[in-house]
């Protein structure tokens, strides 16, 4: 790609969206292994799983963290940017009601499910700041 292409700001436009998933996916993990007892009422109300135990969420934080970290960095591209993609994907389909109701708060998922798929679909040309850069 020159300067003067139309795709010239591609990568920069897709580290933009790899950060801003960033910034809501890593906050609900984090919840789930500094506030189990919120995740578990979470997982409850938009899961149907009740009665899971802190050690649960600790597990379940631990690995998003680590795929959240290889989806940060570019390692593995295939399978963290469709991990994430894939548990935004639960997430969005699972507050249905809320879409419902309406609350407006809950339609912002839509717009970021749609940057999970962007990222996945473009993984390989979501190069800068990347170092994994590996498939």
């Amino acid at each position: 790609m020159t300067n003067s292409s139309p795709l010239r700001h591609l990568p920069l436009s897709l580290l933009l969206l790899r950060i801003g998933v960033l910034v809501v996916m890593v906050p609900w993990t984090l919840d789930k292994l500094l506030n189990p007892s919120h995740a578990a009422a979470v997982f409850e109300n938009f899961y149907l799983l009740p009665g899971m135990e802190a050690g649960f969420f600790y597990a379940v934080g631990a690995a998003q963290l680590l795929i959240l970290i290889g989806f940060a960095l570019g390692f593995f591209k295939t399978w963290t940017y469709g991990l994430v993609l894939a548990m935004h994907t639960v997430s969005t389909l699972s507050s249905w009601k809320m879409y419902l109701a309406p609350n407006l708060l809950f339609y912002a998922a839509w717009p970021m499910l749609a940057a999970c798929v962007v990222l996945f679909l473009m993984r390989d040309l979501d190069t800068l700041a990347s170092p994994g850069s590996r498939r």
